[in-house]
C-alpha cells in the first residue's frame, strides 16, 4: 500500500481552543507544526501507523460551514463509560444536538465550533479501535464509495450492504472508515475532510494520477500554492493528498 488515510482535518476559527477540546476528548497529545496548525495524535504515535487516524486543525479566518459529510464517532466500553464521557465532553464545551434520528442508543453532540459527532453505546465491533470508533462519511451509494476508497487506500472491507460499508486497515487495527447511506436533507454541515498521504511522500504525483484513474477529480477550494493536492471523490467529497512541507 502506498497511500494511507492519515488524518481528519478540521477547519477552525480557533485551532488552539478546538485542539484543546479534542485532545482532552480523545486523551491525545497536542502539538503544532507551525502557525495556525494544531496536530493531535496518541502518545508515542509514529507515522505510518494504522492504529490511529490522527486529527489536524487548521485555522481559517471565517470557515464556511458546508456539507463535507464527514464526522467522528467515539467508542465506549460500557454504559457507565458512555455516560461519563458524555458528561465530561459537555463540561469541556460540547452541546447536545438533535438531528431527527429518533430513539437511538448513541448520543449526538457538537464540539465548541459546531462540528457534530457521536458518542456510541458500547459495541463489540469497536472494542479495540481506540477512542475513535469510526470516521463516518455520509453518502448516496456506499457500494460505489467502497469501489473507490477500497482501491484508493487498500483497506479491507468488513461489511458491505446497500445502506453501509465498513473498511478497516489490513492490519486489523485502528478505527473503521464507514460509508453510510444518508438522505441529502439529513446531512449535517461540518468543516471536516479526509487527508491521505503517500508512503513515500515523493509518490504524490503518481498517487494523484492513480486516484484520478479511479474516478477522483481535481478540486479548487482557494488553496493557493500549497504542498497538498485537493481532489474530490466520485460523490464530490473533497480530500487532500499530502505532500512534503
Amino acid at each position: 500500500m502506498t497511500l494511507q488515510l492519515v488524518q481528519v482535518n478540521f477547519k477552525a476559527r480557533d485551532e488552539v481552543a478546538l485542539g484543546e477540546f479534542w485532545a482532552a476528548a480523545l486523551g491525545w497529545n497536542l502539538s503544532s507544526e507551525g502557525p495556525g496548525v494544531i496536530n493531535l495524535e496518541p502518545a508515542g504515535f509514529d507515522w505510518p501507523d494504522p492504529s490511529a487516524v490522527c486529527v489536524d486543525l487548521v485555522r481559517v479566518p471565517d470557515p464556511e460551514t458546508v456539507r463535507y459529510r464527514v464526522h467522528l464517532e467515539l467508542a465506549t466500553t460500557s454504559d457507565a463509560h458512555q455516560a461519563e464521557l458524555v458528561a465530561r465532553l459537555t463540561d469541556l464545551g460540547a452541546t447536545p444536538v438533535q438531528v431527527d434520528q429518533g430513539d437511538v442508543p448513541w448520543v449526538t453532540l457538537a464540539d465548541p465550533e459546531g462540528n457534530v459527532f457521536s458518542v456510541l453505546e458500547p459495541r463489540e465491533l469497536h472494542r479495540d479501535t481506540g477512542p475513535v470508533a469510526a470516521v463516518v462519511v455520509d453518502c448516496a451509494d456506499p457500494r460505489a464509495m467502497v469501489r473507490f476508497w477500497g482501491e484508493a487506500i487498500d483497506w479491507t472491507v468488513h461489511e458491505l450492504t446497500d445502506d453501509r460499508a465498513l473498511l478497516r486497515s489490513v492490519e486489523g487495527v485502528g478505527p473503521y472508515l464507514e460509508f453510510r447511506r444518508t438522505p441529502e436533507d439529513r446531512v449535517v454541515p461540518s468543516r471536516i475532510h479526509l487527508d491521505v498521504r503517500p508512503d513515500p511522500v515523493e509518490d504524490q504525483a503518481k498517487e494523484v494520477a492513480r486516484l484520478e484513474g479511479l474516478g477522483a477529480t481535481r478540486a479548487y477550494v482557494g488553496q493557493g500554492d500549497v504542498p497538498w493536492i485537493v481532489l474530490a471523490d466520485p460523490e464530490g467529497n473533497e480530500f487532500c493528498v499530502l505532500g512534503r512541507h
